[in-house]
């Protein structure tokens, strides 16, 4: 027997693919080998992104510093006035005061913190580019001024940037509302620099008065008016003939910047004359059940808005620290602007 013949069949040889296509597959199936140079550039890719972040974080806080500096300068130099107790009204042997002026009453004011300047112009001018507001008297018709016939009337065309008379971004701003203020305190206090509004009456009167008890901060003397403040005085006669002026020479006839003339005790510029100056209260004509905490008054008829310390057309009688007159707040008039008064 040929045993050769038992032996199982062999399978036929496999033989292996081309060893191009064995490349192919492996290359197709290895993971990449990171270069030394990848690792760097994946850091230099990070570390670009961190510095553009921390750029842009030190604009944007640029920015903010900026616009805080911007706010800070729109709300003025303010000055610390003490807490304390005083007669409100009409001051003692004054026989010049009014009947609003009445009854004196005892008010307790907490210490608070007031511009010791009145708002100026240039102050107004970038609330109204940073905030493009337009004041009653853009929107309407005009401010009240009194032009070359002598009469009060609203003047189209006038404005606090053009009240009638030259003025510079020193002088106080005039021809805006009570709205007007109130605009510009509720924007400031947005800009996170502080709480501001405007003063109440009592306190503005405590302010005014620093501790005197006279018809005016420095005493009773009509001729010092003119040192304290901008009034309408022997110039203004010359202009406008039918005034009753105080003996003295201010050296202004129309506003004056701010800070020029004397300050009270407390250091406040302008309390007698320049502007008369809103307030937050609405007005009422007696002080009978007026508020004794030093708050505003602000309940009752508000139709019109109490302001404050006469002006620069104003005789001795409306420059007194007791002095009242009102407004509707939509008003606005070429003596009339306003002071800050900052919340602590």
């Amino acid at each position: 027997m040929d045993h050769r013949r038992l032996r199982p069949a062999r399978e036929p040889r496999r033989f292996l693919e081309p060893r191009s296509e064995v490349a192919a597959f492996l290359q197709a199936r290895r993971v990449p080998r990171r270069r030394p140079g990848d690792l760097v550039g994946f850091r230099l890719v990070q570390d670009l992104a961190t510095q553009r972040k921390a750029e842009e974080e030190r604009r944007v806080a640029e920015q903010a510093r900026s616009a805080s500096q911007d706010a800070s300068a729109l709300a003025g130099e303010f000055l610390d006035i003490p807490g304390g107790t005083f007669q409100m009204g009409c001051s003692p042997g004054d026989g010049k005061c009014q009947n609003d002026e009445r009854p004196v009453h005892t008010v307790s004011i907490q210490s608070f913190r007031m511009g010791k300047y009145e708002v100026t112009g240039g102050q107004f001018r970038q609330f109204v580019q940073a905030a493009g507001y337009r004041t009653d008297a853009e929107r309407g018709k005009g401010c009240v001024t009194r032009e070359t016939d002598g009469q009060w009337a609203y003047q189209a065309g006038r404005d606090w940037r053009n009240p009638g008379f030259p003025q510079t971004d020193r002088h106080p701003v005039v021809c805006v509302s009570w709205n007007d203020a109130q605009a510009y305190v509720e924007w400031l206090s947005r800009q996170g620099v502080g709480r501001y509004r405007l003063p109440s009456e009592s306190e503005w009167e405590y302010a005014a008065r620093a501790g005197s008890s006279a018809r005016y901060s420095f005493g009773d003397s009509e001729e010092m008016l003119c040192a304290y403040g901008n009034v309408a005085d022997r110039a203004a006669r010359q202009r406008f003939n039918d005034w009753t002026v105080a003996s003295c020479d201010d050296g202004a006839l129309y506003t004056a910047p701010v800070g020029v003339y004397r300050a009270n005790v407390f250091g406040l510029h302008d309390t007698h004359g320049n502007v008369w100056e809103w307030t937050e209260d609405c007005y009422h004509d007696s002080y009978a059940e007026a508020p004794s905490d030093g708050v505003a008054w602000t309940t009752g008829d508000c139709a019109r808005r109490v302001h404050r310390g006469g002006s620069w057309n104003n005789n001795p009688r409306g420059l007194r620290s007791s002095a009242r007159s009102a407004n509707f707040p939509v008003d606005r008039l070429f003596n009339l602007g306003f002071r800050l008064l900052q919340d602590r």
